[in-house]
């Protein structure tokens, strides 16, 4: 995760209207670290909703941690819900169980069912735009109808 999780050098969500952060929870630290810098890169110009990578295990392992998600998950908190999104299943898993538990994350918080990658890039920039968060897991989940042919 990064101090800035906004793209803002302070990290502080300054402006009228409250962005919905996003998570990315990933077995690795290095990946969701890579996938969170690739959406902010092509998110473009401008203020950025809060991202941030919950990878990994907190022995720099490989895995998922709830408590790696759960801090994420207050980090991009801004009060206007919380996506996450997921690479594999034990993450899903972990996730579920999170929401599940009720007190763990932000309320708002929603488990998005899109591609990681290309689920992320749309969800930090529809997030970016002023989205609320149906149409956040809205545009990560059509990341699915991306065609490649």
């Amino acid at each position: 995760m990064s101090a800035a999780a906004d793209g803002s050098a302070d990290g502080s969500a300054s402006g009228a209207s409250a962005f919905v952060g996003i998570v990315l929870v990933s077995h690795s630290a290095a990946v969701a670290g890579a996938v969170a810098e690739l959406a902010r890169g092509l998110a473009g110009g401008g203020r950025l909703a809060p991202v941030a990578a919950a990878g990994g295990t907190p022995d720099g392992g490989l895995g998922t941690s709830s408590e790696l998600i759960a801090e994420a998950a207050k980090e991009v908190d801004r009060g206007a819900g919380v996506a996450l999104l997921v690479d594999l299943g034990s993450a899903v898993l972990t996730v579920k169980a999170l929401l599940a538990e009720g007190d763990e994350l932000p309320a708002g918080s929603r488990l998005v069912d899109a591609p990681f990658v290309e689920g992320a890039v749309a969800a930090l920039v529809t997030a970016s735009t002023g989205g609320d968060l149906d149409a956040v897991a809205a545009a990560a989940s059509e990341a699915y109808a991306y065609r490649k042919e």
